[in-house]
């Protein structure tokens, strides 16, 4: 039985290399395509799955040739599929990925069958829910089902970590019960009005989220870390400074460090410390999925002072 079951989005990321992001109707040339499997509910998956986590997934894909292709690497991940439905009328998602010369990305998604996922999918895993420790859930997915999945979990007992991204307006009320808010610079932004330039705003928009009815509040700033907010702790977590081929899926490999981390017992600080290596390795290589570090590199990291 999984102990972390990820509720989310599964896509085939079409990357592209550049030596910068186009502007509006401008073309540049590109190189190095290539078809990666992603999604941030899939990449946290098998983030989690990577680091020695026990994960299942409650989502769908479409019935085509990406459907297939993404199932099979989830199964090859050790993340349990057998509550990812495979939609007949719907294509699998897409993401499109430019990425510049700095590793930085820009991305436009097709949701495709992620944005079918409903409630009816989460009450088919009803056993495989009572089983599990943690409830992980992103933005990938329609809003509703995620408000009505986190209010399930309250009453089923789990640990809910949210990922509140793509950042979305959202509606008051919507975090109540969430144990584990993370955000960027900019969703912590859009959430909570707070404009994070450097840490002491980052405090400031971490503390206005706790607000928002969650326990924790996880601010990532990139290279420079996270900043962890709780009713009885502030503190920055920074993180070493590493070659940055490919951002993609660094909050991704995040969120699986966290969630694992937690489950294992360790300290909030110390996990968002593992968390923060896993992320900043995730960097170092291209690709979504396939820029997830294992748990030996994370744990190397870790030990050796990887914050």
């Amino acid at each position: 039985m999984a102990d972390i079951v990820v509720l989310g989005s599964l896509n085939m990321d079409l990357v592209v290399r550049a030596e910068r992001i186009p502007r509006p109707g401008e073309t540049v040339p590109g190189e190095g395509f290539v078809t990666i499997p992603g999604g941030k509910g899939a990449n946290q998956a098998a983030a989690a799955a990577r680091l020695g986590g026990n994960v299942a997934m409650i989502g769908r894909v479409g019935h085509d040739s990406f459907g297939a292709a993404l199932l099979e690497n989830m199964r090859a991940q050790g993340v349990d599929v057998s509550h990812v439905r495979q939609d007949p009328e719907e294509a699998s998602g897409i993401a499109l990925i430019t990425l510049d010369a700095q590793g930085e990305n820009a991305i436009v998604l097709a949701a495709g069958a992620n944005g079918r996922v409903s409630m009816a999918d989460v009450e088919a895993a009803h056993d495989l829910l009572v089983g599990a420790r943690y409830l992980v859930l992103q933005f990938e997915i329609p809003l509703p089902v995620v408000r009505e999945a986190i209010r399930l979990a309250g009453e089923l007992g789990l640990r809910t970590v949210v990922n509140a991204a793509p950042a979305r307006a959202i509606e008051p009320g919507f975090f109540e019960g969430v144990h584990y808010l993370v955000v960027n610079e900019t969703e912590a932004q859009l959430l909570t009005g707070v404009e994070v330039t450097d840490l002491a705003t980052a405090e400031r928009a971490g503390r206005r989220a706790l607000g928002l009815g969650v326990e924790v509040a996880i601010v990532t700033l990139g290279a420079n870390g996270a900043f962890l907010v709780s009713s009885d702790q502030a503190a920055h977590v920074p993180a070493r400074r590493v070659e940055v081929v490919d951002t993609t899926a660094a909050g991704d490999a995040f969120i699986g460090g966290l969630t694992v981390a937690l489950l294992r017992g360790l300290t909030l600080r110390e996990a968002v410390r593992y968390a923060t290596c896993a992320g900043t390795l995730a960097t170092t290589v291209l690709g979504a999925q396939t820029s997830l570090p294992s748990a030996s590199q994370v744990q190397a990291f870790f030990e050796e002072g990887g914050s």
